[in-house]
């Protein structure tokens, strides 16, 4: 795990700044940082040393005879494999890392080598001989890469921030701001700046000559495979024989991401997930440590007992952080400092804090990620199903819709939190399915988002914009897959693409990665997913049952308890932290009257009734857009604001 930067570019002064923009990712990589430059091209690396930990595995990393040079950001799991079957075909090793088996392999397969890679990565390899530059990020999109090129200049880095040390474009990308104030995260493969994209997961770059730079185009080697029509029958033997199947993926996975020349520990927060995760290691790893965060001052927010529970039944030395608002309040500085683009899914505070205090006990944690979209874990999954398959109960609830909207709406208490998902499920039900799926990824409605903006810059009534017609673009390309007489696997097809990519997984690698921390996630094995899309509906979900088929495959592992608690999410008590510790900075600084008329981005009217709602006793989900807003506006008087 570690971070990368690499420019092309005809101008020294860029190419000057490589080192600058090394050290803009020290913390994905504190154990060594070190550049390289080309005639036209430079290259940075930062390295966390997780694999081989000697100096001879440092990056950027040149074979034998001079001519390849590589960076890599990851992990491959299957290198030792790799790496005997090269020594096969007459190569030789100078090193243990995983490294140099990556660069042997794309010298032995070429573009090829992807199709052979089991892990998570981003890694860039420059051929002197041929003058060419290959970039490529794996199958799920764990890893991040972000590129800008202005038809001069070719720039591509793991973070953002990385980028802003270079002379670029820092023009905001219309769209992307409104889709962002829509979900809180921007979708792949756009950025919040125009000149800048995000190389799509399964996908690389290849440049056939770094001197003749014409256009950037991305090659698709893989995408998850999606059942058209069901074709496997849902017979018991049939669902048996998956269960078996599921966990020897599983536990092959589990095994593969324990791999490690640093201590190994597992995430644990009592959920399904992450328990299965914890079991399976523990079972490979007698003296495994698991760790979970809960909250001292939130009882309602606060589920350590069931991670409790899980690692007293599977014996794990377990670690339990409890976090005050006081403790999230004085860490808000160096999570809103690391955040170098707008992001505001507001778990990621607590992933950041859980991240923190795992580190100090070790380097590599394994995680739940990727199950609930793969298996439909979510309260939204139920609620789809319900929509397509109402009954008489679904019926009232949606003819309720009048009442639910009435009454008060938050997610601060068991009541408030029913009407909420009342109106929402009722709001949803009369929709088709691409708008219902639309409408619950988001936080707040189209109509909502663009009252924020100063200028409607998406839904004019006087003219037909460019902004609102690559608005429609973007979002038809995000619901292509929802059909209209879908089995329910086109939704989570479409989560795995959308809300997976570019919410949770960058939460967890910018969040740990803020703190050195590795995060494996055997969930996203690409066997384990290909094997999860071509089972059938059936297998996942049911009118009474969320994760069918993997809560039966593990459960007489799992303690009963954890069957019986509601879906909560990792979510962190913004309001309460809002209306007190936060409530000074929010008025007189990030959302202050003064900043927003400076910016000139935002609505001043839509702002102030935003704080109006956040402070009244029917706050609904206000908090979460208010957060949206702290968070671009702290981004943009660090990185826009001259």
């Amino acid at each position: 795990m570690c971070g990368i930067v690499g420019i092309i570019s005809k101008n020294k002064e860029q190419l000057a700044h490589i080192d600058s923009a090394t050290q803009t990712l020290a913390k994905r990589g504190p154990d060594h940082q070190e550049t390289t430059s080309f005639k036209n091209l430079a290259f940075g690396h930062a390295r966390l040393s997780i694999i081989d930990t000697s100096v001879s595995a440092n990056q950027p990393f040149t074979d034998p005879s001079g001519r390849y040079t590589i960076i890599f950001n990851g992990e491959i799991y299957n290198y030792q494999e790799l790496k005997s079957e090269l020594v096969k075909e007459g190569f030789e090793f100078s090193t243990n890392s995983d490294t140099e088996v990556l660069l042997n392999l794309f010298i032995h397969y070429r573009k090829k080598c992807v199709d052979h890679l089991n892990g998570f990565f981003a890694f860039a390899i420059y051929d002197t001989q041929e003058n060419s530059l290959f970039i490529a990020r794996d199958r799920m999109g764990i890893k991040p890469l972000l590129y800008y090129f202005d038809g001069t200049d070719f720039i591509f880095a793991s973070e953002l921030k990385a980028l802003f040390k270079f002379k670029i474009n820092k023009e905001i990308d219309q769209v992307s701001l409104f889709n962002y104030l829509q979900f809180n995260y921007i979708p792949t493969s756009n950025s919040i700046l125009e000149k800048v994209k995000k190389l799509l997961p399964g996908h690389f770059i290849f440049i056939k000559s770094i001197s003749q730079l014409e256009k950037i185009e991305e090659e698709k080697y893989y995408e998850i495979p999606f059942l058209e029509k069901e074709t496997i029958q849902s017979s018991a033997f049939n669902y048996d024989k998956s269960k078996e199947m599921l966990r020897d993926l599983l536990d092959e996975s589990v095994q593969k991401r324990l791999v490690s020349d640093v201590p190994v520990g597992t995430f644990l927060s009592g959920g399904v997930d992450s328990s299965i995760i914890s079991i399976l290691a523990k079972q490979h790893k007698p003296d495994l440590n698991t760790f979970s965060v809960g909250y001292a001052d939130e009882p309602f927010y606060d589920e350590t007992k069931y991670a409790s529970a899980v690692a007293k039944k599977i014996g794990s030395n377990h670690h339990e952080f409890k976090l005050t608002n006081n403790e999230l309040f004085e860490n808000l500085d160096d999570i809103l400092d690391y955040i170098d683009e707008p992001f505001a899914d507001s778990s990621a505070i607590a992933v950041y804090l859980l991240s923190k205090y795992t580190k100090e006990h070790v380097t590599v944690a394994l995680s739940g990620d990727g199950a609930d979209e793969m298996f439909s874990g979510y309260n939204k999954h139920m609620a789809e199903y319900k929509a397509r398959h109402p009954g008489i109960k679904e019926l009232l609830v949606k003819s309720g819709f009048p009442l639910w909207k009435k009454l008060p709406k938050s997610r601060n208490s068991s009541l408030s939190n029913i009407n909420r998902q009342l109106y929402k499920f009722s709001l949803g039900a009369n929709l088709s399915n691409k708008d219902r799926y639309w409408r619950w990824a988001s936080i707040i409605n189209e109509e909502k988002a663009n009252y924020l903006l100063k200028e409607e810059l998406i839904f004019n009534p006087q003219r037909i914009s460019d902004t609102a017609f690559t608005y429609k673009k973007r979002k038809d390309e995000l619901l292509r897959f929802i059909r209209k007489e879908g089995d329910l696997n086109d939704v989570l097809y479409t989560d795995m693409n959308m809300v997976l990519t570019n919410d949770m997984l960058r939460k967890v690698d910018s969040m740990s990665m803020a703190n050195s921390l590795e995060v494996r996630t055997p969930f996203l094995d690409h066997n384990v997913v290909n094997f999860a899309f071509n089972l059938p509906r059936a297998f996942k979900i049911n009118a009474n049952m969320k994760k069918k088929i993997l809560q039966d495959a593990f459960k007489a592992e799992l303690p009963q308890e954890i069957y019986k608690r509601p879906k909560h999410g990792f979510e962190v008590p913004l309001l309460s932290w809002f209306q007190n510790e936060l409530r000074a900075k929010i008025e007189n600084d990030l959302l202050s009257a003064e900043l927003i008329e400076e910016q000139g981005i935002f609505n001043p009217l839509a702002v102030q009734t935003l704080k109006q709602e956040l402070f009244s006793n029917n706050p609904e989900d206000a908090q979460a857009t208010v957060w949206s807003l702290i968070v671009f506006n702290s981004w943009w008087k660090k990185y826009i604001k001259e």
